[in-house]
Order: C-alpha cells, then sequence, then structure tokens
C-alpha cells in the first residue's frame, strides 16, 4: 500500500516529498481540481518520485477531459487522474476512453486513473463500481473512490469497509489498481491495511485535519509508518 499526498503548490510540495507519491491538485477548484501546468513541472522537478495530477471534476466532457489529460502528461505527471463528476454509464465509457487514449496514444508508460465519490447518491453522481467498470474497459490503469462534497465527511461515512474490501477485489480481478481517498483519517489506516488498496490518497489527515491548512513532515512520516 503507498501512500499519496496531495500539496497544492510547490512549496508545499517540499513538505510531502516522502510520501510515495506526490500528488498535484487544486484544493480550491474541487476534491480534484486541476492545478497549474508549471506545478506539474515544478514539482516533478524536484520529487524524486512518480508525480501524480489531478485534472479535475468533469461533467460529461470528454473532448475537455482527454485535452486536460494530455496536458497533465505532457507537463510531466506519472498518473494523470480523472473524476467522473456527471451519471451514466455510457457516458463513463466514452470519456474514459477518450482520457486514456489521449494519454496512452503517445505516453504508455504512464498511468491513468478514473475516479467516481463514495458520496456519489448525495450527488447524483455514477456509482464507482461502475465507474470501476468503464475504466477496466477503457484500458485504465488504476479505478479510484474520493469524496466529491469536502464537508468533513469521510468515505467511510458512506461505504463501509466491506464494501470497499468488494471494489478493491473487484478491481484486481479485472487488473485495475485501487485508490481510495477522501477525507481519511489516521484511525482509518488500520482497517485500509485489511481492504488492501494499492493507494491510499490523503491531504486533511497531514494537515492535521484540515485540508486548507498546510502539510505537516511529521504528520507525512506519522502515515507511512502507520502503514507500513
Amino acid at each position: 500500500m503507498r501512500l499519496l499526498v496531495s500539496p497544492s503548490s510547490i512549496e508545499e510540495a517540499r513538505s510531502a516529498l516522502a510520501a510515495d507519491i506526490i500528488d498535484v491538485k487544486k484544493p480550491s477548484e474541487g476534491s480534484l481540481g486541476a492545478n497549474f501546468p508549471w506545478v506539474i513541472r515544478g514539482i516533478k522537478e524536484i520529487a524524486e518520485k512518480p508525480v501524480s495530477a489531478a485534472i479535475g471534476d468533469f461533467d460529461y466532457k470528454p473532448g475537455g477531459a482527454a485535452l486536460a489529460a494530455y496536458g497533465a502528461a505532457c507537463a510531466g505527471a506519472d498518473y494523470i487522474k480523472v473524476g467522473l463528476m456527471f451519471d451514466g454509464r455510457d457516458k463513463a465509457y466514452e470519456l474514459s476512453k477518450a482520457v486514456v487514449k489521449a494519454v496512452k496514444d503517445e505516453f504508455p508508460e504512464k498511468t491513468v486513473v478514473i475516479a467516481a465519490y463514495s458520496d456519489y447518491e448525495r450527488l447524483g453522481t455514477i456509482s464507482p463500481f461502475v465507474a470501476a467498470e468503464a475504466a477496466a474497459d477503457a484500458g485504465a490503469d488504476v479505478a479510484m473512490i474520493d469524496t466529491g462534497r469536502k464537508d468533513g465527511r469521510s468515505t467511510f461515512s458512506f461505504m463501509d469497509a466491506d464494501t470497499l474490501a468488494t471494489f478493491t477485489e473487484k478491481n484486481r480481478q479485472n487488473g485495475l489498481g485501487t485508490a481510495l481517498a477522501g477525507s481519511l483519517k489516521f484511525e482509518d489506516l488500520t482497517t485500509l491495511k485489511t481492504i488492501d488498496p494499492e493507494i491510499i490518497g490523503v491531504r486533511g489527515m497531514v494537515c492535521g485535519g484540515n485540508r486548507n491548512d498546510a502539510i505537516r513532515p511529521e504528520l507525512v512520516e506519522k502515515a507511512l509508518a502507520m502503514i507500513r
């Protein structure tokens, strides 16, 4: 299980360099808000490990998502992550295929992450299980669950451990890795170890509980120690 930490700037990324994956996003623009390409590039220059980039919580705009994914890949991101902020199986399949093609045609070594939201029922968006099916069909690498609305409620408020374990196992059967995120807390780490996703994604946890505060290096180290 690898720890992904999401700084919002090049300077903040310096506090997250102990993490396994450095995830570039802009929290002020949403759960998976996209940051600037020069920020992706700058963090890539200082991180001696994989860099992930969120490209946004997308509504049904396959062309826009494909272009954003291609831009993130060109900026140096090793993982390109898109959120499906809409409903509809066919739409999810189409957008996922567009994002995978945009990245993999030129950068086959890069990792594409298709994300949906644990609180999908209150958002009126697609189920993570259906999004994962779309990810597998499109040839993506990882299916992810996050929270779409950042109000302090965690993924465990909407999906219990058994459901998340089933999600993780189904993904393995379909050749996908799993990433779990969404206002996770230190006390969730023991349960997450039993679920055993490939990646857990955090920000608020390593900011002292408030995702709008700065990342604290000692909390990144604490999270790493707990999952090792």
